[in-house]
């Protein structure tokens, strides 16, 4: 099964979309382009991507499809639609003409309001989402979101429902707990699958014996057929003692390996399959061999 990374971002603060994108975030307020993912992948020994949207806006979704044209290994583009437009199932039938999109994301976190994933708009709009066999991402959702989350993926028959950064879990925090509560409630709804990435964090270490109660946990809600492997680059470069993607990668993989045989056993060659691609694959319907 060919490696994908099942999330990956792209951008240049040039084109003015990146609102949160500031100065202050060191590293990560540059320019970071397809060749350069190219070659982070290439030393993390995967061959296809998944790109994900960092704007609610429709030029950064039409620059990752741009990418897509010029770039094979982009497989597939997780794109922003504004989930509350009424005119949302248009901007759809524009987006799917293009083979790469595969699915919608918005930046709910960045929304004061605390219910969005309960208004009637949003219900409308993952309805089509649903219709078309169209993912929708979650970013960010702990503690706030996820609940929500949990309720729309509960009420839309038949939508697909990813779980960003595992919920972004407060791991070294008084808040595990209700993490591992609330993450079980979303798992137990059909549709649901949730990715392994970002979990970097200040209060614990990017490392396999660190990562082992958080994946572990993953595993016993999900199954390694609902979960999939995900870089989060360049969001890692901002990561203090950064290595590459490939130690990033390798450092979850690693926990992935260790949390299974501390729990049901070592994971079949399928399930690591499943977590290396066949989940990705799957879920945003991408065919083998980088065909869309």
């Amino acid at each position: 099964m060919t490696r994908i990374d099942a999330h990956l971002h792209l951008w240049d603060p040039q084109l003015g979309v990146y609102s949160w994108l500031t100065p202050d975030l060191g590293p990560i307020h540059d320019r970071f382009t397809a060749q350069q993912a190219r070659a982070e992948l290439d030393a993390a020994g995967i061959a296809e991507a998944v790109l994900v949207q960092a704007a609610d806006d429709r030029r950064d979704t039409d620059a990752m499809l741009a990418v897509a044209d010029d770039h094979p290994w982009v497989v597939g583009v997780v794109g922003w639609v504004d989930l509350e437009d009424p005119a949302a199932e248009a901007e759809l039938d524009r987006l799917q003409q293009h083979p790469a999109f595969c699915g919608v994301r918005q930046l709910v976190h960045d929304d004061p309001r605390p219910d969005v994933y309960a208004l009637p708009a949003v219900h409308r709009t993952a309805g089509h989402l649903a219709r078309r066999g169209l993912t929708l991402d979650i970013p960010d959702a702990f503690p706030r979101d996820l609940p929500g989350a949990t309720e729309l993926a509960r009420a839309v028959d038949g939508l697909t429902v990813v779980l960003d950064h595992l919920g972004k879990p407060p791991r070294g925090t008084s808040q595990w707990d209700r993490w591992r509560d609330q993450l079980a409630d979303f798992a137990a709804v059909p549709g649901t699958v949730a990715k392994i990435s970002g979990l970097a964090c200040a209060t614990a270490p990017l490392t396999a014996s660190a990562l082992r109660p958080t994946i572990e946990h993953a595993l016993e809600c999900f199954g390694a057929d609902r979960l999939m492997l995900g870089s989060d680059w360049p969001i890692t470069v901002a990561t203090e003692g950064y290595q590459g993607t490939q130690a990033v990668l390798d450092a979850t993989l690693d926990a992935v390996l260790d949390s299974a045989l501390g729990a049901a056993g070592p994971l079949s060659p399928a399930e690591l399959a499943a977590i290396r691609g066949g989940t990705a694959r799957r879920v945003y319907r991408r065919a083998e061999g980088g065909t869309r």
